[in-house]
């Protein structure tokens, strides 16, 4: 395995894009984000060239997680959502990409050097609903509650999304942003990121974990939909990474032997298990 070259979170924002740059060049891609590559630029491209060959499985879940996202906001905008509310956006390029109304307003919520980055590369290009951009640590507590304030006062309804930010942060930090985010009236919905207890032992097994060192994963509750109840929040539809992939025709790329192995398995599994 070569050496990490992820050195903060803020990285992971460079990894997710060069692997949507990827999923574009596709001739079955399941979205096209022309501007992805620009934003990964070399950096995003040997991030993923360090990591270790079982992380293979990385490069799927953020396509899979892309697709899912993406059908989320198209739904929650024809039930009336007014405002996107992106915390930890990275270098998402949804406003640019997709086909969204020109009245909606996009907030993109992120550290002040990721969106630095972001316009310098993004220079000259038009997005397709109104974009603002607030450099803010989300950690400043003081500062995210005034934020938070100001937006929620001027929008009617609001999604916010937190794709691939909730992992990094503590329980103790998910849930004083989840009650925050709850004391809004017009801030409806909640798109975040589930991982199964499965999921962490097989990052930990693959040697994801030790590759993202410097960027590891902190929300681990025991009782994930519980622990969300308890801020106040509610599964208002959730989406399987397994279930949308056979939907999708894009399964797990695991190796045939793996395959065979889990097939043959499962058969054998208790009905928990299996689930």
């Amino acid at each position: 395995m070569n050496e990490s070259v992820i050195n903060q979170v803020s990285d992971t924002a460079l990894m997710a894009a060069a692997y949507r740059a990827i999923e574009t060049d596709r001739p079955n891609a399941m979205f096209h984000d022309p501007l992805a590559a620009k934003l990964a630029g070399e950096q995003g491209r040997k991030i993923i060239g360090s990591l270790p060959k079982q992380a293979f499985i990385g490069g799927w879940t953020v396509v899979i997680r892309t697709r899912i996202i993406d059908d989320f906001i198209q739904d929650a905008i024809a039930e009336g959502v007014d405002t996107i509310l992106n915390l930890g956006a990275g270098l998402d390029t949804r406003p640019y990409r997709m086909e969204l109304p020109k009245s909606l307003r996009w907030i993109e919520v992120d550290y002040p050097h990721v969106i630095e980055l972001k316009e310098i590369r993004l220079s000259g290009e038009t997005p397709r609903c109104r974009v603002e951009r607030v450099r803010l640590d989300l950690a400043d507590v003081t500062a995210r509650r005034t934020f938070l304030d100001e937006v929620a006062a001027q929008s009617k309804r609001v999604l916010v999304l937190t794709e691939a930010v909730t992992p990094y942060l503590s329980e103790d930090a998910v849930a004083s942003l989840g009650a925050d985010l709850r004391s809004h009236e017009s801030i409806r919905y909640w798109v975040a990121d589930y991982f199964s207890p499965a999921s962490y032992e097989y990052r930990r097994r693959s040697g994801m974990s030790q590759a993202m060192k410097n960027a590891p994963f902190l929300f681990e509750p025991k009782d994930y939909f519980g622990f969300f109840a308890q801020i106040g929040w509610k599964p208002k539809e959730t989406r399987y990474f397994a279930i949308e992939a056979e939907r999708l025709h894009r399964p797990a790329p695991f190796p045939l032997p793996i395959r065979l192995a889990m097939r043959i398995l499962g058969l054998f599994a208790s009905l928990a298990r299996r689930r």
